[in-house]
Order: C-alpha cells, then sequence, then structure tokens
C-alpha cells in the first residue's frame, strides 16, 4: 500500500484522527497514540483563528504538544481571509505546529450560521480567499482541509471544492461523505469520496464517514480508492481502535487482537480520566470532563442502570475506580456493541446567513466579524 504523504511528514498507516469538539483533546490524543504505538495522525479540536491570533487563554491550552506529538497538527476555523492568514502566520513564527488542516465540515448551527464550517465552500471565492491566504503565510507547512459534501442535496458543492484547493496549493483533502443537513444521520456516501479522487488525482483525497472498525477502513480504500482514512465518531470509547488500524494496515495478515472484556475496557477509562486530571490540573475537574465518555465505552455491556446513572455522575478517580471494579469485569465484548455511535440526527435544517445562499460567488457580506471568538466547537 502507497504510504500517505502530507507534505513531508508520511503518515502509515494512512490513517487521521478527526478533530472532535470536546473530545480530542491533549489527553485523549495521547490515549490515542499509545494504542497506535504513535503511527498515525492526530488532529486538535478546532481552533478559532480570531480566538488564537486573541491569545484567548483556553485556546493557548487547547493547541498545546506535548514532546512526543510529531507531527504536531493543528485544525483552524475561520471566515476571514485576513484573520486566518494571520493565525497561520502566528503558528509558523512561533513554531506551534507542523501541519494546518482547515475546517471546512463542521455542520453545527453556531458556526454555520456566521458562514462557516460545511456552509463556506458554497462561496467559492470566498474559500479560494481563505486558502490563498492560509498557503501563502504557511511557508513549509503543509495545508490540508476538510470538508463535507456541500450544505443540503441541492447545493453539492465538494467538485468545486476540491478543484479551488488543488490550484491554491493545498495538500491534502479529507472528505465526510455528508451534506450538512445530514449531520450525522444516515449512510455516508463513499462513492462521493470516489469521485473527489478522481476528479483531484493531483494530491490525496482522505475519506471519513461510517469508519466503525479497521475492517471499514480497509474497505473504504479499496473501495474508493482514496489515499487514507478519518476516523471520528468511530473512536468514541474504542481508543484502541487506532491499534486494530495499525495492525489491519501494517500487519503481516495473522489474526486481529481480541476484542477486549470488560475489565480491560475499565482499565483505559480510569486511564482516560487520569490523564484529564493531569490535563486540567485538577482531579475532579478530569473525571468530571470524562463523565461524557462513559456510555461509549460502555456501550453493549451488561451493567445496570442506577450503576450507568452513578458512573455518570462520578467526580473522583477512587469513586470511578470503585465503581467499576463492582461491576462483571469478566464480561466479554459485547455483540453489536460496534456501530453508530454520538450524534446521529440527521435531516436537519441548515442555519445559514441571510441570502447565503442568493449567489455562490458573492463573499461582500462575511468580515472579520463572523469569526468565532471561542475554540473547541
Amino acid at each position: 500500500m502507497t504510504q500517505l504523504q502530507i507534505g513531508p511528514h508520511p503518515v502509515q498507516p494512512p490513517v487521521v484522527l478527526a478533530p472532535m469538539a470536546g473530545i480530542t483533546n491533549a489527553p485523549f490524543r495521547t490515549l490515542c497514540r499509545e494504542f497506535s504505538g504513535g503511527k498515525g495522525l492526530f488532529v486538535s479540536e478546532m481552533i478559532t483563528t480570531r480566538a488564537l491570533v486573541e491569545r484567548d487563554a483556553k485556546t493557548m491550552r487547547l493547541i498545546h504538544f506535548d514532546g512526543t506529538e510529531k507531527p504536531r497538527s493543528i485544525q483552524l476555523y475561520g471566515v476571514d481571509p485576513v484573520t486566518v492568514g494571520k493565525a497561520v502566520r502566528m503558528i509558523v513564527d512561533e513554531d506551534l505546529a507542523d501541519h494546518i488542516d482547515l475546517n471546512f465540515g463542521c455542520p453545527v448551527p453556531k458556526v454555520t450560521r456566521k458562514g462557516g464550517g460545511s456552509a463556506l465552500p458554497y462561496k467559492r471565492n470566498l474559500l479560494r480567499s481563505i486558502l490563498r491566504e492560509a498557503v501563502g503565510n504557511a511557508g513549509s507547512l503543509p495545508v490540508t482541509m476538510k470538508m463535507r459534501k456541500g450544505i443540503d442535496d441541492d447545493h453539492i458543492t465538494y467538485l468545486d471544492a476540491g478543484r479551488i484547493a488543488v490550484e491554491e496549493g493545498v495538500t491534502a483533502i479529507a472528505l465526510h461523505g455528508r451534506t450538512a443537513a445530514q449531520h450525522y444521520g444516515g449512510t455516508a456516501d463513499w462513492e462521493a469520496i470516489a469521485r473527489l479522487k478522481e476528479a483531484v488525482p493531483e494530491i490525496p483525497v482522505l475519506g471519513n464517514g461510517d469508519i466503525w472498525s479497521a475492517d471499514d477502513a480497509v474497505r473504504m480504500m479499496r473501495e474508493t480508492g482514496c489515499d487514507g482514512v478519518v476516523v471520528g465518531r468511530g473512536c468514541l470509547g474504542r481508543p484502541w481502535l487506532f491499534g486494530d488500524l495499525v495492525a489491519a494496515f501494517d500487519g503481516d495478515g495473522g489474526a486481529p487482537a481480541a476484542a477486549p472484556t470488560l475489565r480491560e475496557v475499565a482499565r483505559v477509562m480510569v486511564r482516560h480520566a487520569e490523564l484529564l486530571g493531569e490535563w486540567l490540573e485538577s482531579e475532579e475537574r478530569g473525571v468530571i470532563d470524562f463523565r461524557k465518555h462513559v456510555a461509549w465505552y460502555t456501550k453493549g455491556f451488561s451493567i445496570g442502570s442506577e450503576l450507568r446513572k452513578k458512573l455518570a455522575v462520578t467526580s473522583s478517580l477512587a469513586e470511578l475506580d470503585a465503581l467499576l471494579s463492582g461491576l462483571d469485569l469478566d464480561q466479554a465484548w459485547p455483540v453489536g456493541a460496534d456501530g453508530p455511535r454520538g450524534r446521529t440526527s440527521g435531516r436537519n435544517r441548515v442555519v445559514l446567513p441571510d441570502g447565503w445562499l442568493d449567489d455562490p460567488y458573492d463573499c461582500s457580506g462575511v468580515g472579520a466579524e463572523a469569526e468565532l471568538d471561542t475554540s473547541g466547537g
């Protein structure tokens, strides 16, 4: 299999952790890298360019990488080309990262109502201006982008956006095979990934959507011809998926690793909460932040409703460990536990700025005031 190359950085296996708000912080990236043996590419949470330029305290913490993260990968969100250019120049001048990804895929209303995320590629000239500023200020750093098929089935943008990206010097493109209106519902359109790969053969194309197992990743690459995969919701409560991916792509064809028992899952849960506490400099804050992960880790296991409720309100590592120790830890991996996790709602109305769809080339109403001021989604 051809090695994925992101600028000067080889990515083998060709697997990327998708940026996810409140999820892909430094502790989760550490956990995923531990399972992968450091192989793959692990991207930060979404960083807003305005917050970065203004040195917002939360944002500066989110862009911290420890010494083992190589390459350091930041995903930026921005709507104003000038602000995006300043943020990229700051990253270069202060050596904050080795790779910059641009977010044109987020479907949440607070982003799209500003014309950002998955709404932005509809404005072709605005997309071109942002890419030109980013690439022009990036120096030797590779700039990639992540996008969706379009706003909805009547406003498909990914092929136009792919050609613009190539023309402006983007290094690689990741496509989530859904529209913004689909959010995370329905089935990802892998055929669109194949069409994008045919349309932009000059650069790597990565596929995203409905990768719940290593077998799914291998099948996506085989069916679409894409150069790599981006894994998002499939690793929620499953950081060991990256170990499975390494085995699938780099292995010798031997039997895959056995699925973990609940005992092994519990051990990972405590480790995850510990890492969060160290990062937040507070055990209690770390365990509280971990609560959102409990349902993903325990999906499919036989755990009473009362115990689930208690696990979801823990506030110390001792409490978390004690509750987990009281479970039937010898339970095998549940049948049917793999599959959709996280947000699955679909066919939502996409919230857009007034008149956004009137002209796909006019971007006169978009400027610095449309920038979000907080990072992390």
